[in-house]
């Protein structure tokens, strides 16, 4: 075998510059499989990663559009601060762990002569939090408490700190929302953005505050309900639907649709990994495409070898080589250029895989290069076994005839 792996290293040695295309030929086709592969997976972590920053095992619960909603934006009767009441039920949900109403709107802070109009504004109860995930960076959040009694006090984001404040730490100062004074009690520990959102642009109030300066006592937007574990998503969105039913039966108008909506987070992030799995497979088909036409490169390459030396085949023959003898020579050959583009490919795949590619950073899946490098000795072993077996095949008298 040493002898056959020395005499395959001379053959390729002997033409470098033919040698090093088919080399390329493969590089590229392995590195765009482990790329390509690191790009789906990129996005399919980017796109959880926004789920995930939106809250834990969350349900939404909205207001379902009417026929009317769909020409004029107009919606049903609307969810109210009962309907959130009434999902508070340990024995009618018991996969249910926190229900927080909230209403949503746009305000200007103002402080001093600054102003600034966060992205989000939100009236609610401390059991948002837990549920979008947020936790306190100074201060503290709003309490159960300060919800009853409609205490105007405001927990803001980092970026709101940083526009409105300039920097500075707002705990214990106030700003005023529509002529009324609001006292600052906490900012959020920052959660960065989910690619579309900045989730530390926020502000957050007592939902009965926010009622009483801003949208009045009407419905709110939607109700955030957190349940017990993501394996209790299913149960808990069954529970909501079956109690808001019986609270807001669906009309006969509605053509008996309920009332609300149940977005549920896991049914998403599900659709979401089935719409990624079939990207990645598609771009890993498509660079299995210039593999394949890297092993048409290794059997043509591998053709003009033999071809060319078929003098040496015949005079081999001739001192007693035996058919297996030749066989190796060629198909060691052919693999070993198989094994150095699949090296040279891993390693571009993996440099490759370490810049933005179409604004989505690739995340290199660990099967992809096993499974990359794996089909190019394959297709070295596959592409290369014709010209190796008609090398064997000839005739010394033939061989030594040849011209």
């Amino acid at each position: 075998m040493s002898e056959a792996l020395t005499v395959a290293l001379t053959g390729l040695g002997a033409n470098k510059l033919r040698s090093g295309l088919t080399i390329l030929g493969l590089m590229i086709g392995v590195g765009s499989v482990i790329v390509l592969i690191a790009v789906g997976t990129g996005s399919s972590s980017a796109v959880q990663s926004q789920i995930d920053a939106l809250g834990s095992n969350t349900l939404t619960v909205t207001a379902a559009p009417t026929v009317g909603g769909l020409f004029g934006g107009g919606s049903s009767s609307g969810l109210t601060v009962a309907d959130a009441d009434a999902l508070n039920n340990r024995f009618e949900a018991p996969d249910v762990q926190s229900v927080a109403p909230v209403v949503s709107t746009s305000a200007t802070l103002t402080y001093g002569s600054s102003t600034y109009s966060p992205s989000t504004f939100v009236g609610t109860t401390p059991s948002y939090a837990q549920a979008r995930d947020y936790s306190i960076g100074e201060g503290r959040w709003f309490t159960k408490a300060e919800v009853k009694d409609h205490s105007h006090v405001l927990v803001v984001g980092p970026t709101v700190v940083t526009e409105l404040f300039g920097g500075a730490d707002p705990v214990g100062d106030t700003v005023q929302i529509s002529g009324t004074d609001f006292q600052v009690i906490g900012v959020t520990a920052s959660k960065g953005s989910n690619g579309s959102t900045d989730l530390d642009d926020v502000a957050m109030a007592p939902l009965t505050a926010v009622q009483d300066v801003l949208t009045g006592y009407g419905s709110i937007d939607q109700i955030l309900v957190q349940a017990e574990s993501r394996d209790a998503l299913n149960a808990a969105q069954t529970e909501v639907t079956d109690i808001l039913n019986q609270v807001d039966p669906p009309s006969s108008s509605s053509g008996g649709q309920s009332n609300f909506e149940v977005i549920n987070q896991s049914s998403i992030l599900q659709a979401s990994n089935s719409s990624s799995k079939v990207f990645t497979t598609l771009l890993a088909e498509v660079a299995a495409i210039s593999l394949l036409v890297a092993g048409i490169g290794v059997m043509n390459i591998m053709l003009v070898s033999v071809t060319e030396r078929t003098r040496e085949i015949g005079i081999r023959k001739a001192v007693g080589a035996r058919r297996s003898d030749i066989l190796r020579q060629f198909l060691v050959e052919a693999v070993l250029l198989s094994v150095f583009g699949g090296a040279a490919g891993v390693a571009a795949g993996l440099i490759g895989s370490q810049f933005k590619i179409a604004g989505v950073q690739p995340v290199v899946a660990p099967y992809s290069i096993g499974l990359a490098f794996g089909a190019s000795v394959l297709i070295g072993l596959f592409f290369g076994t014709y010209p190796a077996w008609r090398a064997a095949a000839m005739r010394p008298i033939d061989a030594l005839r040849f011209e």
